[in-house]
């Protein structure tokens, strides 16, 4: 079955028996797992399944491929920056996919971090195991991770209500000439690919912040700060002013596809401890391959 967009028109109504009721061969309960595992967004947000549906809310339904209900644990080697009982902060590499999807059931950080750790929170079911947040499969960098529930609760509420410090260095394609820049445009799905994002007046509230950190020839290296967290943010609104991702293979210049995908790297990671209460931070170095192509802008 293919991938539904729907446009909600009616009276206020929860979600799980609205799509219930249009998707005859779909049970309310798989409904409601499909919702706690984020393959059903409303304005392509995650949402419970209690969530009452509005005039003109997008609803985008993604159907699963049948697997196997377990995902398996995998030996993948993990680069760990801190763990205790309730998190874990990894340094994901550039290529991983964050947690299994069509495609690509094998080889996730959920796969690795389920053979690791044996105990992470289920709040978003096991195809999502642990996971907060994520950062795209060719971008590099800090993630965390929950080993239970209360600890998950707490992290999702910290990045619902945009407390958690994230900061990314990217290369991005042209020479910016301003050292300062603070990008609000509003981002939602693309009108005609539904694959990608947009900058679109009816899109979601999206603040990138950045700072020129060095110029080369015909690229720029910038530090970025994220106010929101839209879906490919940083990459849409660096597209959106003129100067995409190096390497991006969607938003990027054709002519300078990277074998590694866009060079983008989240590079710093703070929030507060969900049992200690106390502010950590962690910050990762550049990948070997990033600061490679660096000295090379520097030698043009």
């Amino acid at each position: 079955m293919e991938n539904l967009i729907i446009t909600y028109s009616g009276e206020p109504v929860r979600i799980d028996k609205y799509i219930t009721g249009e998707l005859s061969d779909v049970s309310r309960t798989q409904v409601q797992m499909m919702i706690n595992n984020e393959f059903i967004l409303v304005n392509d947000e995650a949402v419970k399944s209690n969530y009452i549906l509005r005039e003109n809310d997008e609803i985008s339904i993604e159907f699963v491929a049948p697997v196997e209900t377990d995902i398996e644990p995998e030996n993948i080697a993990l680069d760990i920056y801190y763990e205790d009982s309730d998190i874990i902060v990894v340094n994901k590499p550039e290529g991983m996919v964050v947690h299994p999807a069509p495609g690509n059931y094998k080889g996730t950080l959920v796969n690795a971090l389920l053979y690791h750790c044996k105990d992470l929170s289920g709040i978003n079911g096991e195809i999502r195991a642990g996971i907060v947040h994520r950062i795209d499969k060719d971008t590099s960098g800090l993630l965390v991770s929950c080993k239970n529930d209360i600890s998950h609760r707490h992290l999702s509420q910290q990045f619902h209500d945009k407390k958690v410090n994230r900061r990314y260095i990217a290369i991005c394609s042209g020479v910016i000439p301003h050292n300062l820049g603070k990008i609000n445009a509003p981002i939602g799905r693309h009108p005609v690919n539904r694959q990608q994002m947009t900058v679109r007046e009816n899109g979601k509230h999206a603040i990138t912040n950045f700072k020129v950190l060095d110029r080369f020839k015909n690229h720029t290296l910038v530090e970025l700060s994220l106010e929101t967290g839209r879906t490919h943010q940083i990459r849409v609104h660096m597209k959106y002013i003129g100067f995409p991702v190096t390497g991006d293979p969607i938003y990027g210049n054709k002519g300078e596809i990277s074998q590694f995908g866009q060079f983008l790297h989240a590079k710093t990671l703070g929030f507060i401890h969900p049992t200690t209460k106390k502010y950590v931070e962690f910050e990762s170095p550049l990948p070997d391959y990033f600061d490679k192509f660096i000295k090379s802008l520097k030698d043009e």
